[in-house]
């Protein structure tokens, strides 16, 4: 860290500042979109607004070839402690978790002892630290926020949640688990959820006599997790958007892609995984009730970029945005799962008032989601999308713009969201530590951005391997080359190779080619995966159908109660209706 830190000062971008005069270092902002795909920003090609997400790729630098993990938790744990997620204890879904892998230390659903949050670094240098929004890293005292270094925090400790209320949106949840500074709290009535984040981090900022020292604040958005909601003003703009379908759309937002130079010229656009359905194979309903699914979808992540814009404001209102680093990315690509394909979701769908009607989706006490096939398309050009380790689940958009950051314009160089946290420590002028509140901790795995914005030093050299796994979805790059595995139901299990720097899209499979290069990438990523504490899936492991298990080993007496009460109120219904015919 320190020669990093030395490289960057001499390029003029950090100041060494005496200790007295430590309050004039950067605030740092994260802001963290959920299941946003690539092609999702409107600064990446896409077709929805998202001008201040935008606005700040425009000053600052936009990354193409930035990398998360397939799932969620997982990359929430990378993000805040600079480790690669395994090490990090949080290697799997808790949700998807097999019963062969609790209480391993990869898999411990929470922050592992060893190591310790950047937040917890800019705490103990003087920063003031907040988060709000989705937590999803455990919800015991120990494993909360204020155990990981925030002064203040108002989060939700699920894979997701109801973005107008206070409910579960997945039957595996008998609530919706939000926390205020670790304690239990309760949403106000007029909630929404990315306004509500924006509104609770500005109170944070805003508080407190140590107004004058930096603050780090973390937002962590609901949007755009199912289920997708947005207000109905943001909605209306996108009715009749969508209604060519996902290829038209796929195409579409590829060709944005390649013309902004995103990937390179030649890149060629995969097809959809096995088993999507056609567009045209649809009925009008079906074409109806999808098209509206993805303007929901739309909306909701213009609402959160409105309410970005929100946050913006208020720091040029107190003066504070010149002197603020931005880092905006996506936690893994865009979201396939379609849960009424699940049996008895639909029934769970009808006892808990949730509505699927076309005319009001979007708004409170409404359920909708975009399913795999557009899912495929918000991950183009990329293949396969969230859960997968395909490009299209784990390339994400990633803009860092404020003080410090030249405007760089695209970076094409490989990074990984293991980077972020280093980078921060390098713009606070803090440490990396070996040892942190009386424990051993171990070192950041990710490396600071800082002299690749600014041109000292490559990020990653043609023999640096990274890897990532989760749920047996697994990847390592070194060089241009990516070697990756993909599992039921949409993968086969089976390693491929692939030149990143000419087919980002995965279409050519190099593994019969160059034999000596994959066998050597192959024992790269057994060498990653025992360092890493990573386990073998059981046989006939699937991710989501281990959510689906769990419910049904949990609640089976529910469905049958749910289907019961169907089947009374089917036949009471049809003896009115035969009281009627003999009436008459």
């Amino acid at each position: 860290m320190k020669f990093l830190t030395a490289a960057v000062m001499a390029t003029g971008l950090i100041a060494a500042a005496p200790a007295e005069a430590q309050d004039s270092r950067p605030n740092i902002v994260v802001i963290l979109a959920d299941d946003a795909g690539f092609s999702d920003f409107g600064a990446y090609g896409s077709e929805i607004s998202t001008p201040n997400i935008d606005a700040l790729a425009a000053r600052g630098a936009l990354f193409s070839n930035f990398h998360a993990s397939p799932v969620c938790a997982p990359s929430r744990a990378m993000l805040l402690t600079g480790m690669t997620s395994h090490l990090a204890g949080v290697g799997n879904l808790p949700e998807t978790l097999p019963p062969q892998h609790q209480g391993a230390p990869g898999y411990l659903g929470r922050l592992a002892d060893d190591v310790v949050t950047v937040a917890a670094l800019l705490r103990q240098a003087g920063y003031r630290t907040a988060v709000t929004g989705k937590w999803h890293l455990g919800h015991e005292p120990s494993a909360l926020p204020p155990a990981h270094g925030f002064d203040r925090s108002f989060v939700l400790d699920a894979s997701g949640a109801d973005n107008w209320e206070q409910r579960s949106y997945l039957p595996i949840y008998p609530d919706a688990p939000w926390f205020e500074d670790g304690k239990p709290a309760t949403l106000p009535e007029d909630f929404y959820s990315s306004k509500f984040i924006v509104d609770k981090a500005i109170d944070y900022i805003d508080e407190g006599d140590g107004a004058a020292a930096p603050f780090f604040a973390y937002l962590a958005f609901q949007a755009i997790h199912i289920p997708v909601q947005a207000p109905r003003e943001f909605v209306e703009k996108y009715e009749g958007v969508y209604a060519e379908g996902w290829e038209a759309l796929r195409r579409k937002r590829f060709e944005n892609v390649v013309a902004r130079g995103l990937v390179p010229e030649g890149t060629e656009l995969g097809p959809m995984p096995d088993g999507l359905r056609a567009w045209e194979t649809l009925s009008e309903r079906e074409k109806a009730l999808f098209a509206k699914s993805m303007a929901v979808n739309a909306a909701m992540l213009e609402a959160m970029d409105f309410h970005i814009g929100r946050f913006i404001g208020h720091l040029k209102q107190r003066g504070e945005f010149e002197n603020t680093v931005f880092f905006i990315l996506s936690d893994n690509g865009p979201e396939p799962n379609a849960p009424t394909d699940i049996p008895g979701f639909s029934q769970w769908l009808w006892w808990e008032g949730y509505s699927r009607d076309v005319e009001t989706l979007g708004e409170k006490g409404t359920y909708a989601f975009i399913g795999p096939e557009f899912a495929s398309a918000a991950a183009s050009p990329g293949a396969f999308f969230k859960l997968y380790a395909g490009e299209g689940g784990i390339r994400v958009p990633f803009i860092v713009a404020g003080a410090g950051i030249p405007a760089a314009g695209q970076v094409a160089d490989f990074s990984f969201i293991t980077d972020i946290a280093p980078t921060i420590l390098d713009l606070a002028n803090v440490e990396q530590v070996s040892a942190f509140d009386g424990r051993a901790v171990k070192p950041m795995t990710g490396r600071s951005l800082m002299p690749l914005l600014s041109g000292v030093a490559p990020h990653y050299g043609p023999e640096d391997a990274v890897g990532l796994e989760a749920a047996g979805n697994a990847a390592l790059f070194r060089g241009n080359y990516k070697l990756v595995r993909n599992m039921p139901p949409h993968g086969d299990g089976a390693w491929y190779l692939y030149d990143m720097a000419v087919d980002p899209g995965e279409t050519r499979d190099l593994a019969a080619e160059r034999p000596e290069l994959f066998e050597a990438m192959r024992a790269a990523y057994e060498r990653f995966a025992r360092d890493s504490g990573v386990l073998d899936m059981p046989p006939g492991y699937e991710q989501m159908a281990e959510i689906a298990k769990k419910w049904m080993e949990k609640n089976g007496w529910y469905i049958a109660a749910v289907l019961l009460a169907l089947v009374y109120l089917a036949a009471a219904a049809g003896r009115g209706a035969l009281r009627l015919i003999r009436r008459s």
